[in-house]
């Protein structure tokens, strides 16, 4: 079975030997995401822009990876303060509206004290009848 890395070009990754997805046959293997903004090497301190830069970041690995928000059937959501559930929920809502994962949440201390939540996700890739 062969495996497809996924980089979105973050130092983290070079740093730590990690790829922001990894393909292996049918399953997208999505790490921790947070919410910087690769096209502005920034990051929001807005909880409600990161948690949307979280989902558009996860977005583009599960698009080059070739499957999508849809194909989600796992999502883990990580907070730093479990008051900020209430203000995401809607959010995560309305990115997996129609695939409706499978969802943990927990609360946790982030490397960066910017970073207010991150998330991880699977998905499979939904290939055409026949292939």
């Amino acid at each position: 079975m062969t495996r497809r890395r996924i980089s979105s070009g973050s130092s983290f990754e070079k740093l730590c030997s990690y790829s922001r997805a990894v393909v292996h046959g049918d399953w997208v293997y999505v790490s921790g995401t947070t919410g910087f903004d690769y096209a502005k090497m920034s990051i929001s301190d807005d909880l409600l822009e990161q948690t949307e830069q979280c989902f558009r970041n996860i977005d583009k690995a599960l698009v080059e990876a070739g499957s999508k928000m849809a194909d989600l059937v796992r999502i883990v959501i990580y907070l730093g303060d479990p008051s900020d559930f209430e203000t995401v929920a809607p959010i995560v809502g309305k990115w997996c509206a129609e695939c409706r994962p499978a969802n943990t949440t927990v609360v946790a201390r982030f490397i960066d004290p910017k970073i207010r939540i991150e998330i991880e996700t699977t998905a499979i890739i939904q290939r055409p009848e026949g292939e």
